[in-house]
């Protein structure tokens, strides 16, 4: 797949329907940047925008990732495999964001205990303060989990973690 020639055929079909950049992240709830770097071959569509656009422009969507128009429509049997996909991956994001948001609650709720207590006289107790500097490297601990769980780094490891699950089972 060649992200230029994609990235030109979705900003002649933007220009076909007499869209400006703006108009067209409005109606797809994107930024006017994030359309330009689509149209200049920086970055694509999620799989689920994608199927959008494709709607949208009444185009086929092999066609968008080829970049050219072709004859022939989609099947039905394909259009909803690659919208079944679009949902495993949305399913997928949204349990790893759900992860990254405990990651930070937990982190929160560590560092308002400590912030509370050592404002209290359980303070100058020597067992209390061992608790909460183990607390306070907790939070930290929890909020980079949730950075690195967020992060690409984060979806390479996953990755590796699939694979070395599927070599033991």
């Amino acid at each position: 797949m060649n992200q230029e020639k994609t990235g030109k055929f979705l900003k002649e079909l933007r220009k076909q329907k007499g869209l400006t950049q703006e108009q067209l992240a409005e109606k797809f709830n994107v930024s006017n940047r994030t359309i330009s770097r689509w149209e200049n071959g920086n970055n694509m569509p999620d799989l689920d925008i994608l199927i959008e656009i494709s709607d949208y422009y009444e185009v086929d969507l092999r066609e968008i990732l080829n970049g050219e128009r072709k004859s022939g429509n989609m099947d039905k049997e394909m259009e909803e495999t690659v919208l079944q996909v679009a949902d495993y991956t949305n399913a997928e994001a949204e349990r790893y964001n759900k992860r990254v948001r405990i990651c930070n609650g937990i982190a929160l709720l560590l560092v308002a205990a400590y912030n509370i207590i050592k404002d209290t006289s359980l303070y100058n107790n020597p067992t209390v303060i061992i608790g909460l500097d183990i607390a306070q490297g907790l939070a930290i601990g929890m909020l980079l989990a949730g950075l690195l769980y967020s992060s690409r780094y984060g979806a390479k490891i996953r990755a590796f973690k699939h694979r070395l699950l599927k070599r033991q089972g």
